[in-house]
């Protein structure tokens, strides 16, 4: 029973960190830290690396802290929480960075709709190069619009 307590708060962690994400990327990354997310969006890094690539630690530190707690203190229910946010960096870091911006240059085709639907999304995000006027500043859950246009795209 514990083990599926532990489980279910993993996926729950996991799937909550979509909520934090968006409402970070659309509150504070497109607001008080705009300087640090901008060159996302503009491009203006020099190299492999970006400022914007600072928001990953920003974002481990939760997952490494319930890690460390639960690991410490022996309570399960914080390594779960701290599983579920690693897991969903690592998704994070494979569909973001890998998939969609080919950072490095694997998962460059694919005809899954699911995966061309965030690719699209993604997209239409960085369509907005200024920090008002953006969509799509999810991850993983995306307008059923981008799937949509998948459809009509076949279609053709």
């Amino acid at each position: 029973m514990n083990l599926l307590i532990n489980i279910t708060i993993v996926l729950t962690a996991f799937t909550c960190m979509e909520g934090v994400a968006w409402l970070t990327h659309k509150y504070v990354m497109h607001g008080i830290f705009w300087h640090l997310h901008r060159d996302h969006h503009l491009k203006e890094h020099y190299g492999f690396l970006e400022r914007n690539d600072l928001f990953f630690l920003i974002f481990a530190l939760p997952g490494i802290a319930c890690l460390a707690v639960g690991t410490l203190y022996n309570l399960p229910a914080y390594t779960s929480v701290g599983i579920g946010i690693t897991l969903y960096g690592a998704c994070y870091f494979f569909v973001h960075d890998l998939f969609i911006h080919q950072r490095i240059k694997v998962l460059r085709n694919s005809d899954n709709r699911y995966l061309k639907a965030i690719r699209r999304a993604h997209k239409m995000h960085h369509k907005h190069i200024g920090k008002y006027d953006g969509e799509s500043f999810g991850m993983l859950w995306v307008s059923w619009k981008y799937f949509r246009n998948n459809q009509k795209n076949n279609a053709a």
